[in-house]
C-alpha cells in the first residue's frame, strides 16, 4: 500500500515540478494567437474552456489501455508500478505535451505533419500512412471492446452493439466537435474518474492489500520484463496514439498557458487511474498465477467491479469501463479524417467533404471488426509505440532547433527505440528471434539511433 501512495504522489509532484521544467523549455507564449480563435470554422476549429478541453483530452488518450493494458501489466507483480510512474512524468507526458504543443504552434496539424517539418518529408510520408492505418485500428478495437462488455451487461450480441457504435463513430466524426465530444465527453471523463476512485476506495474499505514494490519478475510465463511489459502498459505510461489526439484539442485550446494542464496534465491523470486498476488486480487476486487463471482482463475487470463496488456500483464502474474506449475509438476515426485532410489540403468546413472522407475510413473498419481481436491488439500494441518514438524524435529535433534541452524529449526516445526494435525482433507476431539477439539489436539500434541524432544536432548547430 505504501508503494501504491508513493506511486500516486510521485505522479503528482510530476506534474507540478517536471511538467513546469518542460513548459518553461518550451517557452510558451501568452500572447500568441491560437488556432482556435485565428483559424475558427465552427467544426474542428472551435474555442472551448480548458477545464472541459482537459476532459475531452482526457477521454480520448484514455481508451482501454489505461485499464485493460495496466490489468495485463499487473502480471509482471509490482515492478509495473516502476514503468507507470516514471514512464508517464518522463516519457508519456512529455510526448502528449510536445505533441499538442507543436500542433498548436503549426495551426493545429496531425502528427504526421509536424513529424515531416522536424524530420523531413520522409517521416511525413511514412507517419501520415503509420498513423492513420494506427487510428483505424485503435477505432476496430475501441468498437469490438466495449462491444463485448455491453453483451456483458445486456441481453444483446456483439454484433449488434458493434453496429449501433459504428453509427455513433460516424456522427461524432463528421459533427462539429462542440456537439457531441464537447458536451457529453465532460461528463464521461468525470464518471471515468469517480469510477477509478471508488475502486481504490473499496480495496481500502475491504482490507485487501496492494503489495509492495519488488524488482522481481512475477510473471507466471516468466515473460521477460524488458521490453514486453514496456509494450503491454502503453496508454498508462506512454502511447502514441496519444500524439494522434492531441491536435484535436490543440484546435481548442485558448492560450498557450492551458497546455501544462491539457496535455501533461491528462496523461499524468491516466497515470493514476493506471496505477489504479494494477492495484487493484494485483490486491484482489493475490498472486499473478490466480490473476492469470481469472480470465482476459474484461473479466478481471467485471469481477473486480462488481465485488468491490456492489451490482449498482459494478453496473455504473462497467459503464465507465464502455464509455472510456467508446469516446477514444470515435475521436481516432475522428482524427484519421484530419490526417488525411490535412495531407490532402481538403477543407473539412464542409459536410460533404467530412463525409467523403469518413465514409471509406468506416468502410475499412467495419471490415476489420471481422477480424480475431487478440490479433489487431497485438500488432496495435506495437504500432503504438513505434508511433510514441517518432514523435519523440520530433519533439527533440523541434528542440534542436530552438538551441534549448533536447535530452527531454531525446532520451525517451533513444529507450523507446530500444522498445520497440527489441519487442518486434523477439515477440510471437515479430521475426522471432532469441531473446538475447533481439535485445542486442535492439540496445545497439537505440545507441546509433542517439550517435546520429546528436551528429546532426551537432551539425545543424554550426550551420544556424
Amino acid at each position: 500500500m505504501i508503494t501504491f501512495l508513493l506511486a500516486v504522489m510521485i505522479l503528482i509532484l510530476g506534474y507540478l515540478f517536471y511538467g513546469k521544467f518542460v513548459e518553461r523549455i518550451f517557452g510558451i507564449d501568452t500572447s500568441r494567437k491560437t488556432p482556435a480563435h485565428e483559424m475558427a470554422d465552427g467544426v474542428d476549429y472551435v474555442p472551448l474552456n480548458w477545464k472541459k478541453v482537459f476532459l475531452v483530452q482526457f477521454l480520448n488518450i484514455a481508451g482501454l489501455g489505461p485499464i485493460f493494458g495496466a490489468v495485463a501489466g499487473a502480471l509482471w507483480g509490482p515492478v509495473a508500478f516502476l514503468w507507470i510512474v516514471f514512464g508517464c512524468i518522463f516519457a508519456g507526458a512529455v510526448h502528449d505535451y510536445f505533441s499538442g504543443m507543436l500542433s498548436l504552434r503549426n495551426s493545429g496539424a496531425s502528427i504526421a505533419e509536424i513529424s515531416g517539418k522536424y524530420l523531413g518529408n520522409g517521416a511525413k510520408t511514412f507517419m501520415r500512412f503509420f498513423s492513420v492505418i494506427l487510428l483505424i485500428l485503435v477505432g476496430v478495437v475501441f468498437v469490438k471492446g466495449p462491444a463485448g462488455l455491453l453483451e456483458n451487461l445486456t441481453s444483446i450480441n456483439t454484433m449488434t452493439w458493434v453496429g449501433i457504435i459504428i453509427v455513433y463513430y460516424l456522427l461524432a466524426t463528421v459533427l462539429p466537435v462542440d456537439k457531441i465530444i464537447g458536451k457529453i465527453y465532460p461528463i464521461f471523463g468525470a464518471s471515468l474518474l469517480i469510477m477509478g476512485f471508488g475502486i481504490i476506495i473499496g480495496l481500502f474499505a475491504k482490507g485487501y492489500q496492494i503489495p509492495e514494490l519488488q524488482l522481481a519478475n512475477l510473471h507466471p510465463t516468466s515473460k521477460s520484463i524488458f521490453p514486453f511489459l514496456f509494450i503491454t502498459i502503453a496508454c498508462g505510461a506512454i502511447s502514441g496514439f496519444h500524439a494522434t489526439q492531441s491536435p484535436i484539442m490543440a484546435r481548442c485550446i485558448n492560450n498557450e498557458s492551458e497546455g501544462r494542464k491539457v496535455f501533461y496534465g491528462a496523461m499524468i491523470m491516466e497515470g493514476i487511474i493506471a496505477l489504479i486498476w494494477a492495484a487493484a488486480a494485483m490486491a484482489f487476486f493475490g498472486s499473478t498465477g490466480a490473476l492469470k487463471a481469472a480470465g482476459g482482463a474484461a473479466v478481471v475487470v467485471n469481477t473486480i467491479s462488481n465485488s468491490l463496488l456492489g451490482k449498482v456500483g459494478g453496473v455504473l464502474a462497467l459503464i465507465g469501463v464502455v464509455a472510456c474506449p467508446i469516446t477514444s475509438g470515435d475521436t481516432a476515426f475522428r482524427s484519421a479524417r484530419l490526417t488525411i485532410a490535412d495531407a490532402l489540403t481538403f477543407k473539412q468546413d464542409k459536410f460533404r467533404n467530412r463525409f467523403l472522407i469518413a465514409i471509406p475510413l468506416f468502410a475499412i473498419g467495419v471490415a476489420l471488426c471481422f477480424i480475431d481481436f487478440s490479433i489487431i491488439w497485438r500488432y496495435f500494441a506495437w504500432s503504438n509505440q513505434t508511433l510514441a518514438t517518432v514523435a519523440l524524435w520530433a519533439a527533440a529535433s523541434y528542440l534542436v532547433g530552438k538551441r534549448k534541452n533536447h535530452y527531454v524529449a531525446s532520451i525517451p526516445a533513444t529507450f523507446m527505440t530500444a522498445v520497440i526494435t527489441s519487442y518486434i525482433l523477439i515477440a510471437d507476431e515479430g521475426l522471432q528471434l532469441a531473446s538475447s539477439v533481439g535485445l542486442s539489436i535492439g540496445v545497439l539500434t537505440a545507441l546509433l539511433a542517439i550517435t546520429l541524432f546528436l551528429w546532426k544536432s551537432k551539425n545543424a548547430v554550426k550551420e544556424a
